[in-house]
């Protein structure tokens, strides 16, 4: 009897970012597509080897991407919008149409291209982004690539124990969305009986080039939605079966729950959960399966955050499940989900304590967890010293946590009813909050393109190549660009344009109190986007003021308004690694007080608009709807402390991106930010449409064009937009913005875009004056 050591996935960045500098380089027509797979393969190759050479038993293969997961997968399946045919795409170039957009002009028998990028969504409660799936009833599914095949064909010849990763066709189905052009009521699992074939093919494919196993990642069995999806879910299990190849199906971030009273039945050989969110799901599952033939893939090495696995309690929880099942070999060892959501490997850090270093552990490292734990179960002599260090590695974490800072503590204890609250209503704050903005007014949401030049003038600052004070006034001269190009292309309300930041969480985790931070710890975000998440390690305070500087240089170079520019409390704790010695709520108070200071200090230094970003608010959601209100309640506080201390004359801002607005419009409101902005232009706007039931009396900027994507919208385009969004927002609340921050664009499209908005802004005032 032995228990087998796998993981779900691994990062595909490469452990020095290859893919990211390859694929940029193919974008820019530095590389050549041929060059682009090759230099890829390599990275997709090393990551197989690493995961077999730190003991994985079962390494998983399909997972890589250039871009996403999903669009992988929608391109495999054909699911291809009709608005990415007939330009003379390679299948690369159409690929990468899908999840950016193109736009170029016609060039000798090329025509021109401009097709907007694909939707973007959250991946569940996660900070990495996916491509939404577009379905229609006209949906062609047919096997447009073997990508999954051929990488497990390669992975064999490599000598690699594969396991190729699908994602499966119930969540592919239910992750996506209605075409713009598809009948309305139109459901997109209408179209499983139709799906269900191709996949059929794609398993025959993989079963006919030698594969025992597939893991099929079912990922919304831990969502509401599927409570009735019981004959779905037979549907497509009973038409995936082959004596050939068995079946893990996967699940991650959240419990199954009653859903485990169906998925107990379906043709499956495996079934994998996270036990690192939902521990106590064990004995429920583990209950309901004993019976069946079915292995147990347990999730109890954390693929979601980065602090050093506990043997001892991993090891307990094994034996549990052995005990329930009657047998080992009825059970594996995994990461809770897969590991692309934490860094490449501790190794890369240079710059950590050794104390600080001891705590962490990332993929490789994970993998290696895994492979130990479950070699203790087999043969518990043979990694005696690995289980005697990591004890003692835990022990002295668990010391360092005992050193709380009481100042903060009994801060945090002593918060007042009061502290949460304006001191008046919006109609009565808005009276006295003089920008002098014209109707529609225009502003961007925070950040201005991070040139070479910054980056550069960054590291040299970091390797002590110019001195602080030499930064300063190259820092100075970038925001006054900033400045005078606003002024120059007729915005409204200003931004610095947050050149001094290296990231919107990452440069106050640098200035706070509490936090670690890593050299290489990248982790991917969306696209070629990746960022590089502090870690929460005590108690969070702030030791002196943050962007006072920067924002109140800016307002001396102008006479129009200038937005200070914080990210929120929540944000903070949402794209950073978090402790896990205290909840959530208690780091999301303490940053919130942090940021309070930040608040009135700006305002104290002149600054009347104070933007308090809230992107990751959403994202933080629980999965099941009955979690929901605990996490709003101290989520919404959190703003909200951070942001009630300013008198009524100064106006306060939030941003949300990929927020699924209408989901959590009550908790918005109570908010009461006096200007909120949103995602819109990806979505198709359907983020308005809550306008038509549900009352909203601040101002509010809903986004006119998609910055992640380099693609210029036209005049024509974003006033059409505006007159939108008129159909549901009165025009005295309303502003004009992009989607998001300006960060990952170039300064030429940035300008021809924000040329666009600003007229098309006008336009609309001219014609809606009244």
């Amino acid at each position: 009897m032995s228990v087998k050591a796998s993981s779900l996935g691994f990062p595909r960045i490469g452990s020095t970012r290859q893919v990211k500098k390859s694929v940029e380089s193919f974008w820019s027509g530095a590389l050549t597509e041929k060059e682009l797979l090759e230099q890829t393969s390599q990275v997709r190759t090393g990551n197989w080897k690493t995961q077999a050479e730190q003991g994985l038993d079962i390494v998983p293969v399909g997972d890589f991407t250039l871009y996403d997961h999903v669009l992988d997968h929608s391109f495999m399946f054909n699911v291809i919008p009709k608005r990415y045919e007939g330009f003379d795409l390679t299948a690369v170039e159409q690929y990468f149409a899908m999840g950016r957009g193109l736009q170029r002009p016609a060039k000798g028998e090329k025509p021109a291209v401009d097709v907007p990028a694909s939707e973007m969504k959250k991946w569940f409660d996660s900070n990495y982004h996916y491509i939404v799936p577009e379905f229609s009833p006209e949906t062609n599914f047919t096997l447009n690539t073997t990508k999954t095949v051929d990488e497990y064909v390669e992975a064999a010849k490599e000598g690699i124990p594969a396991r190729p990763v699908l994602l499966g066709p119930v969540s592919f189905l239910l992750l996506g969305k209605a075409a713009r052009d598809a009948p309305e009521g139109f459901q997109p699992i209408s179209l499983l009986p139709k799906l269900l074939p191709v996949y059929k093919s794609l398993l025959n494919k993989l079963a006919d080039a030698g594969a025992k196993w597939v893991q099929i990642d079912e990922p919304v069995l831990v969502l509401d939605k599927t409570t009735d999806s019981a004959s779905d879910y037979q549907t497509a299990f009973d038409a995936l079966h082959d004596d050939r190849i068995n079946i893990l199906l996967a699940t991650y971030f959240g419990r199954l729950e009653s859903n485990i009273n169906y998925v107990k039945n379906l043709n499956i050989q495996a079934l994998h959960i996270d036990l690192v969110r939902v521990p106590e799901q064990l004995q429920q599952v583990a209950e309901a399966i004993k019976d069946k033939n079915i292995i147990l893939s347990l999730g109890v090495v954390d693929g979601r955050n980065i602090w050093k696995n506990d043997f001892e309690s991993s090891i307990k929880i094994v034996n549990k499940a052995i005990e329930i099942l009657g047998s080992a070999d009825r059970v594996q060892v995994s990461s809770s989900s897969s590991l692309l959501h934490v860094p490449h490997t501790v190794v890369n850090e240079k710059k950590l304590s050794d104390q600080v270093k001891d705590w962490f552990s990332f993929a490789v490292e994970k993998c290696a967890e895994i492979s130990v734990i479950a070699k203790s179960i087999n043969n518990l002599d043979s990694v005696k010293q690995q289980l005697e260090q990591n004890a003692k590695s835990i022990n002295a974490r668990r010391e360092f946590t005992k050193n709380s800072n009481d100042a903060v503590r009994k801060r945090v204890a002593e918060v007042t009813p009061d502290m949460y609250k304006r001191q008046s209503p919006f109609v009565e704050r808005r009276t006295k909050q003089n920008l002098n903005l014209p109707k529609f007014p225009t502003t961007t949401i925070g950040s201005f393109p991070q040139t070479k030049e910054i980056r550069v003038a960054r590291q040299r600052l970091g390797k002590s190549e110019i001195t602080e004070t030499e930064y300063t006034e190259f820092i100075k001269k970038e925001i006054e660009g900033c400045i005078r190009f606003q002024e120059r292309v007729g915005l409204d309300l200003l931004v610095h344009g947050e050149c001094e930041r290296n990231d919107m969480v990452q440069y106050f985790g640098e200035l706070l109190d509490g936090f670690a931070f890593t050299q290489n710890g990248w982790v991917a975000s969306y696209g070629s986007r990746y960022v590089k998440p502090p870690i929460i390690v005590s108690d969070v305070s702030r030791p002196f003021a943050m962007t006072v500087k920067w924002s109140s240089y800016a307002q001396t170079l102008t006479s129009k308004p200038v937005k200070g520019m914080l990210t929120g409390p929540v944000t903070i704790l949402n794209w950073s690694f978090p402790r896990e010695d205290v909840s959530r709520e208690i780091s999301s108070r303490q940053l919130a007080l942090a940021l309070r200071d930040e608040v009135v200090d700006l305002e104290k230094a002149g600054i009347r608009a104070i933007q308090v970003d809230e992107p990751a608010l959403r994202e933080g959601l629980p999965l099941r709807r009955a979690d929901w209100q605990e996490y709003l309640n101290w989520a919404v506080d959190s703003f909200r402390l951070a942001t009630a201390g300013v008198t009524d004359s100064t106006q306060t801002h939030s941003h949300f991106c990929y927020s699924d607005f209408n989901d959590i419009f009550e908790s918005i409101k109570k908010l009461d930010a006096d200007v909120i902005t949103i995602e819109n232009s990806k979505s198709d706007s359907k983020l308005l449409k809550v306008f038509e039931t549900q009352s909203y009396t601040n101002e509010i900027g809903p986004g006119v064009y998609d910055i992640h994507s380099p693609r210029v919208p036209s005049e024509e385009e974003i006033y059409a937009r505006i007159k939108e969004m008129l159909q549901y927002i009165p025009a005295h609340l309303l502003h004009v913005n992009p989607d998001c921050g300006l960060k990952t664009r170039q300064w030429k499209e940035t300008e021809a875009s924000l040329v666009n908005l600003v007229n098309a802004a006008r336009r609309a005032r001219a014609e809606f004056a009244q």
